[in-house]
């Protein structure tokens, strides 16, 4: 019997060529891949009884009237709100909360580009509020819940926050390696995002301890966005661009060797693995008994 070589590139080319096709023109943040894997980390590290409390939460999801978006778990919840893109008609008030881009030769300002709470990170305390509150009905609950887990994992990729006139790298025309004609934006949510989860040694999926948590899990949402803002401009463009100070003018195509993508690689294990304990501890936060602790008073 003939045997057929197993070709790792030509296999990643064939696949990431396949799922372009799918991929609408501006990219999702972060795919369902890395995005479910967010939550996945969050479930192994919550509390018993947070998790208690989300089971009883999610039998709510008939109340959305989201059939064709199901909300049955927080992998759903990861995932959800991208889903619902599809109906611009009664979602669409809520696209603009999925990013928050600063361009990356100006200061970082938390408060700007945020016009009346529209943006991620305003939306992530928001939404954690709502879920804290145990007077609203169960669905509004989930709701914030599901919006919550999503934007604190897209808060996490770089490119939701940093930005160089280039709508957070999809004007970028990048080749992933041997692949061509992608952009910056949807490798680092697609292909950068896979190949470093399913690389991790350890699984990315695990309970963490005490000491990791301390490190990897604390901050709030503005210094999450300032931590991607300087990942993109310190790394991601430097990366993809070989410069030192990235702030002239860029060229609108790159490429991504193979040795740029092995260096950002733990850049994403690193985010991934931090996005999944953040909200495990906001979860936890906003499940615990008692008030929850609203920051500077709002």
């Amino acid at each position: 019997m003939m045997t057929v070589a197993f070709r790792p590139a030509i296999w990643l080319a064939t696949l990431a060529l396949a799922a372009m096709a799918l991929v609408p023109g501006k990219a999702l943040a972060w795919g369902f891949y890395a995005h479910g894997t967010t939550a996945q980390i969050a479930e192994a590290n919550i509390e018993p009884g947070t998790r208690a409390k989300l089971d009883r939460l999610f039998r709510a999801e008939q109340q959305l009237g989201t059939s064709q978006c199901r909300l049955r778990n927080l992998t759903d919840a990861s995932t959800w709100p991208d889903c619902l893109r599809g109906e611009g008609w009664r979602w669409g008030y809520t696209f603009a909360w999925h990013y928050r881009t600063a361009p990356i030769d100006e200061p970082y300002n938390p408060r700007s580009n945020c016009s009346g709470g529209n943006c991620i990170l305003a939306q992530i305390e928001r939404n954690q509020r709502i879920l804290a509150d145990e007077s609203l009905p169960d669905n509004v609950r989930l709701e914030a819940l599901a919006f919550m887990v999503h934007f604190v994992g897209d808060v996490h990729m770089p490119l939701h926050s940093g930005d160089h006139d280039d709508r957070g790298g999809n004007d970028r025309v990048t080749d992933y390696g041997i692949v061509p004609g992608l952009n910056l934006h949807w490798i680092w949510d697609g292909p950068l995002a896979e190949r470093a989860i399913t690389s991790a040694q350890p699984s990315l999926v695990r309970r963490y301890s005490a000491a990791e948590k301390a490190e990897l899990a604390g901050g709030d949402p503005a210094e999450w966005g300032r931590e991607s803002w300087e990942l993109a401009r310190s790394f991601v463009y430097p990366n993809a661009f070989d410069c030192t100070d990235c702030s002239g003018k860029l060229p609108s195509e790159t490429v991504l060797t193979q040795e740029d993508i092995v260096a950002a690689i733990p850049v994403s294990q690193r985010r991934v693995t931090q996005a999944g304990l953040r909200i495990a501890r906001l979860l936890d936060e906003a499940f615990a008994p008692g008030s929850l602790a609203v920051k500077d008073g709002r």
